[in-house]
């Protein structure tokens, strides 16, 4: 009988962590038709205690190499993501920016947003393999620009550590607070002191433009921190990727 009760005990607990992981077949399944039709950029791998996560490194194309650029996609996407993140990662590198977009955790379609929020325990060994990654390299000027939920996971990563070497940080699309502190992006932004742009579009989701005055109101003692409405783009910035590029190049290279 106890041993019967000890494996469903175990059988429990397996079940409670797969539920709080990342979903690993899909990483897989996206990274194998990534790696397959790559065209701009390379593929690397950065090898976790349980798993390998994909990353695509793109050089810059210019002469004059400004830094590096950690691109972090939305909820249950990729790095290779064609809004916003394959822009961002393809064309910042003509304007001297590399860039290294990250596969951040995922979980099945169905998912909900607040499903997420176990992952948030996932995120810093991935960023903190990204940062890695760039000054093996050579770079030390090194950013991150974020998607939606990637945003959200980047502030809760930069509020934990304060002693980080990323210089500046573009929130694109950064939703506002949630019941679990981990995704409250207020409690983050508080605590964040590096230059921050929060970029939202005008035809943005309910959520994030009701919360657009929490966020700048949160992020006040941080004097580096702006915020900017983008006229007539949505969450995805269809039909906005040069402006999108545009606005995180002059920001990044200003501040």
């Amino acid at each position: 009988m106890k041993i019967r009760m000890s494996l469903v005990f175990l059988f429990m607990i397996n079940i409670a962590f797969a539920a709080q992981a990342s979903d690993l077949a899909k990483e897989k399944r996206w990274a194998d038709q990534i790696v397959d039709f790559l065209i701009d950029g390379e593929a690397e791998w950065f090898n976790l205690s349980s798993h390998k996560v994909l990353a695509i490194y793109t050089e810059p194309t210019i002469d004059e190499v400004k830094g590096a650029v950690i691109v972090i996609h939305g909820s249950g996407v990729h790095p290779n993501w064609q809004e916003v993140v394959q822009p961002l990662r393809t064309q910042l590198p003509e304007k001297g920016w590399a860039t290294l977009a990250i596969q951040m955790p995922v979980l099945d379609n169905d998912a909900d947003y607040n499903d997420y929020a176990p992952l948030f325990d996932e995120v810093a060994p991935r960023i903190d393999a990204a940062i890695k990654n760039l000054q093996n390299k050579g770079f030390k000027n090194i950013n991150i620009v974020a998607h939606s939920l990637g945003s959200a996971m980047s502030a809760y990563y930069l509020s934990n550590h304060k002693s980080t070497v990323i210089k500046r940080f573009v929130a694109v699309g950064m939703p506002g607070p949630r019941v679990d502190e981990r995704m409250n992006t207020l409690k983050a932004l508080q605590k964040i002191n590096i230059p921050v742009l929060d970029l939202y579009g005008e035809k943005d989701l309910d959520s994030i433009l009701e919360s657009s005055k929490q966020r700048e109101d949160a992020a006040s003692p941080n004097k580096k921190y702006s915020q900017k409405q983008v006229a007539g783009a949505d969450h995805f910035f269809v039909g906005k990727d040069d402006e999108l590029v545009s606005l995180v190049t002059n920001w990044l290279n200003k501040n």
